[in-house]
């Protein structure tokens, strides 16, 4: 066997400690995932891995579907805890999303918010929220994920459907949580009607306009869109904007998202 010489051997641990301190490519896409139906999480988790792709996801506690399409259980129930955990181990990145995935509807001055929850025992029902109950909305996800994985999640939150006043925000910012949107390119249609928004028309839309530092935002799932957007049109997606030189990584390296900590609980 022959020796590798000193001077051989210290070039080749330079350039390995080189490449796991390289920086994340300069044209970063973030691809975030709120909870949905569920009924494609596997799938997806599967297409992420596959293309090694780590994203943020935000964590509510909505209706599942079960095998036969009805619902059944929730997602951050018992049944969904190992996926979270694998999930977590995998070094994917994790915020709110409220947990009876509670819609703002309007201010209500001093007395709080107007809500209407789309998951739990007040589902579809509008209510008046205050600024405490809200926190609570937003830490509650953070606790459940602390029990589930062991891992904390950060101080992220997305308001379902992206609907917010000044109010609501600083309330938030006030508990201690920061909101993520979306930008314009970023959505990703998997939310509208599939007779009018076919996957093939929002697939060449994405690829045509997303662009370095956007943040994109994509569903496990929605109960109301008849031809399921993932994994189909996400995987061709990964691969046509990795071709045009992009890398996705979580909200841990955005400039500003980045510098959130561990959620309050």
């Amino acid at each position: 066997m022959r020796r590798v010489s000193d001077g051989l051997l210290t070039l080749l641990c330079v350039s390995m400690a080189s490449a796991v301190a390289a920086p994340p490519c300069d044209r970063p896409v973030y691809l975030t995932i709120d909870t949905g139906h569920m009924g494609v999480a596997e799938l997806v988790a599967d297409t992420l891995a596959r293309h090694q792709v780590r994203a943020t996801f935000f964590l509510a506690n909505e209706p599942t579907q079960a095998a036969d399409g009805r619902p059944s259980g929730s997602t951050l129930d018992d049944h969904w805890a190992a996926y979270w955990k694998r999930l977590a181990g995998q070094g994917h990145d994790f915020g709110s999303h409220t947990w009876d995935h509670a819609v703002w509807r309007g201010d209500r001055g001093g007395a709080g918010f107007v809500m209407q929850p789309t998951a739990g025992p007040q589902r579809g029902q509008r209510q008046t929220m205050s600024a405490a109950a809200y926190c609570e909305q937003l830490a509650r996800p953070a606790r459940r994920f602390a029990e589930m994985t062991g891992q904390p999640m950060r101080g992220l939150f997305r308001a379902p459907g992206g609907h917010t006043s000044a109010a609501l925000l600083k309330a938030a910012s006030a508990c201690g949580w920061q909101h993520v949107g979306w930008s314009d390119a970023g959505f990703l249609g998997d939310e509208l009607p599939s007779d009018r928004y076919p996957n093939n028309a929002l697939l060449r839309q994405a690829l045509d306009r997303i662009r370095p530092g956007d943040v994109l935002m994509m569903h496990l799932g929605i109960w109301s869109r008849r031809e399921p957007w993932a994994p189909a049109v996400l995987e061709p997606l990964i691969v046509g904007l990795k071709a045009r030189g992009m890398c996705f990584v979580t909200l841990r390296d955005h400039p500003v998202f980045g510098r959130v900590g561990a959620a309050p609980r």
